[in-house]
């Protein structure tokens, strides 16, 4: 298929297949979505847009976290005498099952 076949087909300038095939991020998604219809490849687009496949995006939002926030499944346990009477006997654990205790 011809550029111009391909530009007519998608309804776009050569300028802008250009800047589709560039990556640009000034073309319409509208743009690589009809691209990807007239390549026989829109099934493509479910995975492209799918969040849980963006490993960049994924790395950039763990970087975003405080570093107080655990790793799933690990509890803080917290140790505190009950009173002075049982301090003797050791500290007394205490879960926070809930895991709002600041």
């Amino acid at each position: 298929m011809s550029v111009a076949d391909f530009c007519s087909r998608i309804g776009v300038s050569d300028k802008t297949l250009a800047k589709l095939e560039r990556g640009d991020g000034g073309v319409r998604l509208e743009t690589f979505a009809m691209a990807l219809l007239a390549l026989g490849m829109l099934d493509r687009l479910a995975g492209i847009a799918d969040p849980a496949s963006d490993a960049t995006g994924i790395g950039l939002d763990r970087e975003k976290l405080p570093e107080r926030i655990r790793r799933r499944g690990q509890k803080d346990k917290k140790t505190v005498p009950v009173n002075q009477s049982d301090a003797s006997q050791g500290p007394t654990v205490l879960d926070d099952d809930e895991g709002t205790a600041f």
